[in-house]
């Protein structure tokens, strides 16, 4: 096992995977699963190692659980994360219900693996707490407008919910958002 540890560590050290991709509806670059693989192949190449990822569904509500698993043929490294998944998701059939989840899950287990920090992405900087924790992340977030529970930014989050699949991670992405806006974007 220290082989593999040491061979992990190597990789820890070196993989870069910065984030190229945009989304415009939050104003904000990310990395996609496949960005992660795309960086992480040489390296593993180089190391002699073998990565794999399997998923796999369970409990109701319903999780897409997926394992990230790092091997040298004799010992293994696995880290494991989680995604909901929403079926019910307006202009997504099943199967882009579950490869959102899927793909979400292995960024997530592939981050810990690697050690990939996200603190900067606003996933990381979610709020999902009460509203004197969502006052203190005005002085975190002073460009971050609060989402107001009507007009046309409202009504526009409320519609790239419904309609485009995005989260309410990604509407905290653009505005800071209450817990009583949230609910009634979710509604």
């Amino acid at each position: 096992m220290e082989n593999l540890t040491k061979k992990l560590v190597n990789i820890q050290g070196s993989l870069k995977a910065p984030k190229n991709q945009r989304n415009s509806f939050g104003n904000y670059n990310y990395r996609s699963c496949e960005d992660i693989l795309e960086a992480v192949k040489p390296l593993l190449k180089k190391e002699g190692l073998c990565l794999t990822i399997t998923d796999s569904v369970s409990g109701d509500p319903m999780f897409l659980n997926a394992t990230a698993e790092i091997t040298d043929g004799k010992d293994k490294i696995q880290v494991r994360a989680q995604a909901g998944i929403n079926l019910t998701r307006k202009g997504m059939d099943v199967a882009q219900s579950y490869g959102a989840s899927s793909s979400y899950a292995r960024k997530y287990a592939l981050n810990g693996l690697f050690l990939i920090d996200d603190t900067k992405d606003a996933d990381a900087t979610n709020n999902h707490s009460n509203t004197t924790q969502n006052a203190s992340m005005e002085t975190l977030e002073p460009n971050k407008e609060w989402l107001q529970k009507k007009g046309v930014s409202f009504d526009k989050a409320k519609s790239a919910i419904k309609e485009k699949g995005f989260t309410i991670t990604d509407i905290r992405k653009k505005y800071k958002v209450s817990k009583e806006v949230e609910k009634l974007l979710l509604t």
